[in-house]
This record gives C-alpha cells, structure tokens and sequence, in this order.
C-alpha cells in the first residue's frame, strides 16, 4: 500500500501498523509524535494502530537544546 509520509510517497505492506512503520524508520525510543490523518496517536496506541492506503502520516521529533 501506498502512505503519505511527511508529504512524501511511501510504499509499506499492507497491516502496518504506526509501531512497525517507527521500527522500520530506526526511530524506535525517541521523543516521537506520530499524526495519522490529522489525528494525534498516543504512543499507548502505536502498535495498534493499522494504516492504510492513503493514509496521511506526519512524524516529528523533539529536539533538545537551550
């Protein structure tokens, strides 16, 4: 299948779930915040949370200094 991942096309297996897709991108045990369709995903849910074709995915990452 076929995401939007920070508005670029991405191909994935279909059942990929937001926990898979953070994995497979190596950005497993950062400070993360996952957006699927314009909706937040708590990271409670990552790993149940299935997309699908089409899905609009933005990721970001929390990045420190002062």
């Amino acid at each position: 299948m076929q995401i939007q991942l920070n508005g670029e096309a991405k191909q994935l297996a279909s059942e990929t779930t937001v926990g898979e897709l953070i994995l497979a991108l190596d950005l497993a045990g950062r400070r993360i915040a996952v957006e699927v369709n314009e909706e937040i995903v708590p990271r409670s849910q990552h790993a149940a949370t299935r997309l699908g074709e089409g899905d609009r995915v933005e990721i970001v990452h929390a990045i420190g200094g002062g």
